[in-house]
């Protein structure tokens, strides 16, 4: 085939076409550098197809191909899938142990220990004043204070069970909120389903969506804090995918999930797995230990005074209340005066059983609650690492990226020189071939 006399000019256009390509791709790195999700992009180039010559007078007459340039490829985003599948895992742990953190910290809140207004605080003015009423068992002062101290423990129990349920369903109405139709994961699958939509339309055309991509990428890693993601190919729609939340499916190409979802057999994880545990099991479980700790309080107390508080019904924690005043309060059993014998019995119940079961609950939750803070330290270290070594392949880097514009910037120089350089050989061709004197 005959080479064209434009063909340096058509070689040379390529060049700068492609390097003007590689120098948009450059600024769109560069001004999206602090955008939430975005991936590095590039333009990929190799050699244009080779336009085949004939070699002249060569032993067997053959003939050679002639380079015609460069072309741009496609433009690809740098991402790495084993590394965004770590990073959602990751994630999700993070986002289970900072819900179970933030529950807890309420629950310890509702405590107020250690402080005046605490249960401990408030027991041992108890004790004290019954160790007081025993000094003087016919003093009335020393008996109304007691009263008065009972009504304030007893309250302050019952405020403590209140709290703990307020943690509880906080914890179940996050829950529900973010499980259902409208809120945050429903307008996240929506909006994934819509991008599946427009990504299979895009590459059905031959095209890459890539800033669609990620998007969508952005969603599921938001959704892995929230609970147990995974991703999918959907076969015959090229570019779509299955997205699974807690093993249930959220969205399926272009349909996202009814809500509420129903997780089934298992917990969610992440942020919903924590919610569910803290309201379904966690403070229930610190209400049974401050019921028992209530009990075994009104136990003992009325054992060594009947009748001092009154009967409680199934949760002594949320119903105890005292029944004795000053008038009907009896610090000796024989009613003589001067008995102190149930006074000193009562006083001496202090550092027993009641004492350590409501001890052992403020244990309990200081001690979940600093597993919690140092499991979420742990994930959070965990989560950055994998972030950064995913951000090391897909983030931009601002020296890469001005390294590169020099780079492109020299080449379209480079091509628009050379096509000057042809373009001069071509008017010497047209315009000045068979002038005399030349």
């Amino acid at each position: 085939m005959p080479v064209s006399s434009f063909m340096g000019l058509q070689t040379t256009l390529r060049g700068l076409l492609a390097q003007q390509r590689a120098l948009d791709v450059t600024g769109h790195n560069i001004t999206n550098a602090g955008t939430a999700g975005f991936s590095r992009q590039e333009a990929v180039m190799a050699a244009a197809p080779a336009l085949r010559v004939q070699a002249g007078a060569v032993q067997g007459g053959g003939g050679s191909d002639l380079g015609a340039g460069v072309d741009v490829l496609e433009y690809s985003r740098i991402r790495d899938t084993f590394l965004d599948a770590q990073f959602r895992g990751q994630n999700t742990v993070l986002g289970d142990r900072s819900a179970t953190t933030s529950g807890l910290e309420r629950a310890e809140l509702a405590l107020a220990e250690p402080g005046d207004a605490g249960i401990a605080s408030l027991l041992g003015e108890f004790w004290n004043g019954w160790a007081d009423l025993a000094n003087a068992p016919e003093n009335q002062a020393a008996r109304q204070a007691l009263v008065d101290q009972g009504r304030t423990l007893a309250e302050a129990i019952k405020t403590l069970d209140t709290q703990l349920v307020n943690v509880g369903q906080q914890a179940l109405a996050e829950y529900a909120d973010l499980n259902r139709e409208g809120g945050e994961i429903d307008a996240m699958a929506e909006e994934i389903a819509r991008l599946n939509r427009a990504i299979n339309s895009s590459v059905e055309s031959g095209t890459t969506p890539n800033d669609l991509l990620d998007r969508r990428d952005l969603l599921v890693d938001r959704l892995s804090a929230l609970g147990t993601v995974s991703v999918a190919p959907v076969a015959g729609f090229p570019g779509s995918v299955i997205v699974t939340l807690g093993g249930e499916e959220l969205v399926n190409h272009t349909t996202s999930a009814t809500f509420p979802i129903t997780f089934d057999p298992g917990p969610p994880g992440g942020r919903l797995g924590a919610l569910q545990r803290i309201g379904q099991t966690t403070v229930p479980d610190y209400r049974e230990d401050l019921r028992v700790f209530a009990q075994q309080l009104v136990a003992d107390v009325n054992g060594a005074h009947p009748g001092f508080f009154g009967a409680t019904a199934a949760n002594e924690a949320a119903t105890i209340a005292v029944a004795a005043t000053a008038a009907t309060l009896a610090p000796g059993s024989s009613g003589a005066p001067g008995h102190n014998d149930q006074a000193l019995a009562a006083a001496a119940l202090r550092g027993g059983a009641a004492d350590g079961r409501y001890a052992r609950l403020v244990t309990k939750i200081g001690g979940d609650l600093r597993n919690a803070r140092r499991e979420e330290s742990n994930a959070q270290v965990l989560t950055n690492s994998v972030d950064d070594r995913r951000q090391s392949v897909s983030g931009v880097s601002m020296d890469e990226e001005m390294a590169n514009l020099v780079r492109f910037q020299r080449g379209y120089q480079a091509s628009a020189r050379a096509m000057n350089t042809a373009s001069e050989i071509l008017d010497i061709l047209i315009n000045r071939t068979g002038r005399v004197g030349l």
